[in-house]
């Protein structure tokens, strides 16, 4: 599948790089302020573009710049936002429902991945962004550096592409990562998921409380993120598929379980969680040196790109 073409979100707030028409003699001028409220799937459409008085208009990307750029004093048509960030992905995988065995006809199918942009942008006034998101095709990809971070911090996100088992792309550079994935889990994970799955309950609770209604499919997921957890710590390693828990947890997701059994699995996998913790034999912390001597090596990869 071939990379798109970096797109601004909407929400973006531009200016114009030229004369605009938005009615018959209406005329905003260059460096008109504007915010993007549709945006296209990919750089050969138009953005539509809403100005304060409330008038649109249809504007190509060779027409915008991004204000938070003018505003840094950058030259027009120099920033990140005009190189295909999106030719410097190193991984792409699925995750979500397609990669735990969750999917039902009509499934999403959420890609996510990584991205090394060249050293010169990088090192350039300009930088270069966190992620590159694309809501149309269900993607997103995190810059190394940043994925890394989460990566040590036990993100449960993140963590699931290491493991998943669905794989669309992976450069020699991404496959080093992979082989080296095991560096990044530690008992951190406890503390992660652990309490994730604690404040999210609590909001649970209260909705069922004030609302009486549940998002089950949230509820689903919460579950889900436990007995991933408890797994990791018990065996070294994300099991990312459900396995034999895929009916239960379809069932909890379609609203047929009740919320007292929901909660009591709840509880039990919470003291599972426990156990595991206290006998895991993953180490305190993930391989920070490891993990950073990989950044330094995929940096210089990246010097002449």
């Amino acid at each position: 599948m071939a990379p798109p073409s970096l797109v601004l979100p909407v929400g973006t707030q531009v200016v114009t790089r030229a004369e605009v028409r938005v009615a018959a003699g209406d005329v905003r001028p260059r460096g008109a302020v504007g915010v993007v409220v549709q945006a296209p799937t990919d750089g050969s459409h138009a953005y539509r573009v809403r100005f304060p008085d409330g008038t649109e208009a249809a504007l190509r990307r060779h027409e915008l710049a991004v204000r938070r750029q003018e505003l840094d004093g950058l030259a027009l048509g120099n920033g990140p936002d005009d190189v295909d960030l999106y030719g410097h992905v190193i991984y792409r995988c699925v995750v979500g429902s397609r990669a735990y065995g969750l999917e039902e006809p009509g499934s999403d199918t959420d890609r996510r991945g990584i991205y090394l942009p060249p050293a010169s942008l990088h090192w350039s006034l300009y930088g270069v962004p966190e992620q590159l998101e694309n809501e149309e095709r269900q993607e997103t990809y995190w810059e190394l550096e940043k994925f890394l971070t989460f990566a040590l911090k036990a993100n449960p996100n993140v963590l699931e592409c290491l493991y998943t088992p669905l794989v669309e792309f992976a450069t020699p550079l991404a496959e080093e990562l992979l082989a080296m994935r095991a560096a990044f889990l530690s008992r951190l994970v406890y503390q992660t998921y652990n309490g994730y799955v604690l404040s999210q309950f609590k909001k649970l609770e209260a909705d069922l409380r004030n609302q009486g209604a549940l998002k089950w499919k949230h509820v689903m997921h919460l579950i889900r993120l436990l007995l991933a957890g408890v797994a990791v710590l018990r065996e070294g390693a994300l099991p990312v598929h459900v396995g034999e828990h895929r009916e239960a947890l379809l069932a909890i997701r379609r609203g047929e379980m009740p919320w007292a059994q929901v909660d009591a699995w709840r509880l039990r996998l919470h003291r599972n969680l426990d156990a595991a913790y206290e006998r895991s034999v993953l180490p305190e912390r993930p391989d920070y040196e490891r993990a950073n001597a990989f950044l330094v090596r995929a940096r210089r990869s990246a010097v002449d790109v």
